[in-house]
């Protein structure tokens, strides 16, 4: 008997939709784990994946990809990548597995949420391969820097950063927890497969590979290109969602959702993404800038998305999109000034030929960040290394629980954004970020950044060393300037030129 075509049986296979007889269809699907909108069961029937594949189809394109990336690190296990590679490219994978890897597991709930609950058979059958892909990268990306531990003790924290207080940890968690932790099934399909997959992180992978590759480092480039293959395929469990959502008068609660979801991503974009493309990646191999980046990959896609699904762009587009101009710089300026709170060593990057480049894509570059770092350049070079550290602890944005920074010198309009609720001042880095809370105060009131705690008399003793022992820093993993402030000394002035003249 021969064997029938995919497209014969697929539909049947996957309709495990049916009618309950011991417990009402409601007690079943709640809505507030659905999160249909209201929409009945009968319409989400019209839910139709872009990507069908059957369970042998995945082990098999799995099993093959398992075995390529695995195959890869071995063979390259004796290179010297390691050795040579920049320091900042060491401070990119550092960052990278500590803000994702046990975060791939927690979007393995978030796909396990999809999968009890979703109300389309289409959208469980895909989020059954989405639960194993993110199971799989968690897997990927802790086995991966465990052989790098020994070497640097700041690797451990691809294991360690989301078991710790440390404030970028808080961030990540905080973000990831309010997109997909707890969110319900279609919620979930939104706001992480639409938003924060298709929108950035599966263009942020494709980035990856190719910088690693660019550098050097193919075990890197094979592991993230093998996770992003996974990323586009799942990814795409959301966008069906919306179109029933639309198609069944839900288009406000849809747009609300996206907006959301877009802002959110976009902060943890800017402070993790910004910095590795415009400072951490060695000059010599930046292919575009992070505003270039976003410009043609992030902004072009979500248009053109958020269009074709017959969504709006969000209300705050056009202030986003300004923020590519200033935000990741003020992030990274932060970063690298309290940069003894970091599980990674920031590269400052901001030698002559570093300047230039980035004055080249930010015009007015100089006169704005720029002037902060001739104090900090003029600090170093007087032997002043200790006024390059901080003596307390910034003001924490209440929603992205970020530093709030903007533009500093003759730019300077980094301003606080307060919003006094039910007696308490929540302070936020913009009017977007504000708005966010105010969509739905009830799910953020309670939570208190790094700060708040630090105020509340949390952290003991209440100084610095108190604050970098409350988030799990010890001295060996706590970050440092990743080139040991070596870039300093081409602002050293010359002193065969002084004579000479």
């Amino acid at each position: 008997m021969p064997m029938l075509e995919r497209a014969d049986w697929y539909d049947i296979a996957r309709d495990t939709n049916w009618t309950p007889k011991y417990v009402s269809q409601e007690a079943l699907f709640p809505d507030v784990m659905t999160g249909a909108q209201g929409v009945p069961m009968a319409q989400w029937q019209s839910y139709d994946e872009p990507y069908k594949t059957s369970y042998p189809e995945y082990v098999r394109v799995q099993r093959e990809k398992d075995a390529g990336a695995y195959s890869v690190k071995a063979a390259l296990e004796r290179s010297n990548i390691f050795a040579s590679a920049d320091p900042g490219w060491h401070s990119i994978l550092k960052a990278h597995y500590g803000s994702l890897a046990v975060g791939e597991y927690a979007a393995m709930s978030g796909e396990a949420r999809m999968v009890r609950f979703g109300q389309a058979p289409g959208m469980r059958n895909m989020a059954t391969f989405g639960m194993l892909d993110e199971n799989r990268h968690a897997q990927l990306q802790l086995y991966y820097p465990h052989d790098l531990v020994s070497k640097d003790r700041q690797f451990d924290w691809a294991q360690k950063a989301y078991h710790t207080n440390e404030w970028a940890a808080i961030a990540v968690r905080h973000t990831l927890d309010d997109l997909f932790m707890a969110r319900s099934a279609t919620e979930t399909a939104i706001m992480l497969t639409f938003a924060f997959e298709t929108g950035f992180t599966n263009m942020q992978f494709l980035g990856l590979a190719a910088d690693a590759a660019e550098t050097g480092d193919y075990t890197f480039a094979s592991l993230v290109s093998s996770i992003q293959t996974d990323e586009s395929r799942h990814a795409q469990i959301g966008g069906p969602a919306l179109e029933v959502l639309i198609a069944n008068g839900r288009k406000a609660e849809a747009q609300k959702l996206v907006d959301v979801a877009i802002a959110r991503t976009w902060r943890l974009f800017a402070i993790l993404t910004g910095p590795s493309m415009d400072y951490y990646t060695p000059i010599e191999h930046r292919k575009q800038s992070f505003k270039e980046f976003m410009q043609e990959w992030i902004v072009g896609q979500f248009e053109r998305s958020l269009i074709e699904l017959g969504l709006d762009l969000p209300w705050y587009w056009d202030k986003m999109i300004a923020e590519f101009e200033f935000q990741h710089h003020a992030y990274h300026l932060g970063l690298w000034f309290w940069r003894k709170t970091l599980w990674w060593n920031p590269a400052a990057a901001v030698t002559p030929e570093c300047r230039a480049w980035l004055e080249e894509k930010y015009p007015g570059w100089n006169d704005t960040f720029g002037k902060c770092w001739d104090v900090i350049t003029d600090n170093l070079l007087a032997g002043r290394e200790d006024l390059t550290h901080p003596e307390t602890l910034p003001v924490l944005c209440n929603m992205s629980q970020i530093p709030i920074c903007a533009i500093p010198g003759n730019g300077w309009n980094v301003k606080d954004y307060p919003l006094d609720y039910e007696g308490r001042t929540y302070h936020f880095n913009s009017e977007i970020d504000r708005w966010v809370f105010e969509q739905d105060p009830v799910r953020y009131r309670d939570h208190m950044s790094l700060v708040d705690r630090f105020l509340a008399g949390e952290i003991q003793p209440p100084t610095l060393a108190g604050a970098l022992a409350y988030m799990g820093l010890s001295p060996a993993e706590m970050g440092d300037d990743a080139h040991k402030y070596a870039w300093a000394d081409a602002f050293r002035p010359d002193p065969l030129a002084k004579s000479a003249a």
